[in-house]
Parts: structure tokens; sequence; C-alpha cells
């Protein structure tokens, strides 16, 4: 299950979502996560899983590994639905003791799951498409207008490319012990969800170490190398932006007005 999880992983490849400019992709994602929370309908949901699926297609990310960086959250998935189902008010559709399932309980548990699954969906296709590098660059200099006010862009950005980055190691490491545990008899796949979360407890010293170990060897070698990050710091690749940015920025528009006028002028489409 471990090995499952793919968030903060770069696949190469030379798409057009891979070709954009780092600064579109963070903008449109933003913008598409953003744009989630206007959607209240099952027409506004169903836009928004045409983009996603039209991104997912652009960047050639196979379904499967698609499913695989959501396949992982199926636990918070299967809460959000049934916390919706049982708590809901509306029109009773089965009612036995304690537990009420309502028509309108499963439409909301059915609406938050989908978006859970988008936001899940978007920001990996983020990672997926965009190198650390390029993401660090994109970020710093979305901040960059942000410096003025004391924020520090260059730090930020680096510390954020810096976790997405290490998610992936952080995990690699977590098997690592899981299977050195389970070596020496250790359990992890019976028993109860909370007889299993126990069983996770050992992980969490070896973990914490090895992960303060890691940075300890990150800050050695950028000091080694003499890095000072700032405003006096050039890039080998500068940031341009070109005709198919405009165009995902243009998409981006799209769906925030496509959503806009399906939640506050509904009558006025064509459908």
């Amino acid at each position: 299950m471990i090995s499952d999880i793919m968030l903060g992983q770069y696949l190469p490849g030379d798409s057009v979502i891979h070709r954009l400019d780092p600064r579109s992709k963070i903008v449109a994602t933003f913008v598409f996560i953003s744009s989630i929370f206007m959607a209240e309908n099952y027409a506004a949901y169903g836009i928004l899983m045409f983009f996603a699926v039209g991104a997912i297609a652009l960047g050639r990310i196979s379904a499967r590994l698609m499913i695989r960086s959501v396949r992982p959250l199926w636990v918070i998935l299967a809460f959000t639905l049934a916390i919706h189902i049982l708590t809901t008010n509306g029109t009773v559709l089965y009612s036995a003791k304690f537990i009420t399932i309502t028509q309108e309980g499963i439409r909301q548990g059915i609406l938050m799951s989908l978006r859970l699954i988008l936001l899940i969906l978007m920001s990996s296709l983020l990672t997926f498409t965009t190198s650390p590098i390029a993401l660090t660059d994109g970020i710093e200099t979305l901040l960059n207008p942000f410096r003025r006010m004391g924020l520090p862009a260059h730090e930020l950005a680096m510390m954020m490319t810096i976790a997405l980055r290490f998610i992936p190691t952080l995990l690699e490491e977590t098997d690592r012990i899981m299977k050195a545990q389970m070596a020496r008899g250790a359990d992890f796949s019976t028993g109860n969800p909370i007889k299993r979360a126990k069983s996770m407890v050992p992980l969490l010293v070896p973990l914490f170490i090895s992960a303060f170990r890691r940075a300890d060897e990150l800050a050695i070698a950028m000091e080694a190398r003499c890095y000072r990050g700032g405003e006096s710091r050039t890039r080998m690749k500068e940031l341009k932006h070109g005709s198919l940015d405009v165009v995902a920025y243009a998409a981006s528009f799209l769906l925030v007005l496509l959503l806009a006028i399906l939640k506050w002028k509904p009558e006025t489409l064509p459908w």
C-alpha cells in the first residue's frame, strides 16, 4: 500500500502539459481546485470531470497511475461518503434504529467524494508533469510580487519543493522499515483498524530518525556547494510563457465562467 502512494512523484515526458510553463500549470491547478468549491450539482461536477480527464489525456498520464494516486486515500473517501449519508437530513430512504439514510445524504456524499477525487487527481497531475526544479522556479516567480511585503518567496518555494520531493523518498523509507520489521515477526496486515494503527507506531521512531538524518545531509550538501538563495540567484533556463500557456489560462477562465453561470445564472445556458 505504501508503494501505491504517487503524490510528489515526477514522470518525465514531452506531452502538451509537460511543455507548459510551470507558472501556468500552478495557476491553472489553483483555479481548478478553487472552482471545485463552486460546484453544487451533477452538471457542474460533470464539467469539472471533463476538464480533469482532458488535462490527464493531454498529459499522457495513464489511467492506472491516476487510479493509484487516489487508491491510498480510499479510507478518507469512504469515511466522507458514510458521514454525509448518515448525518444529512432529508427524504428518508431507509431507517433502522440509529441509522437513517436519506436521498439528500447519498447525493451529498457522492458529490463530496467526487470533490476529493478531483482535488487529488489535479494535484497529482501537477507533480507528475512538473519537475521539482521547475516547480520551485514557478512558485518563486509567482510569489515574487509579495517580497515587498517581507514574504521570503525563495525560501518558501524551496521549502515546499523539498517537502514534495521528499514524499516519495520517505515512502520508500517507510516501506523498507516495514519490510525489515515484518522480517522480525511484526504483523501490519491483520486485526481491526485500531490494532493496525497501533502496529504502525513502532515505525515512527526509525522514520523520524531517518528523516532528520536526510535533512542534515541535505543541509550539509547545500552548504558545501555554497548555496545561497535569493535575489542574486540566476537560472539556467528562464521561464517564458508561450501560446500553450495562453490556451491554458483561457481554459481556466472558461471553466470558472461556466461554473459561475451554472451556479448563479443557470437559466442563461442553452441546455
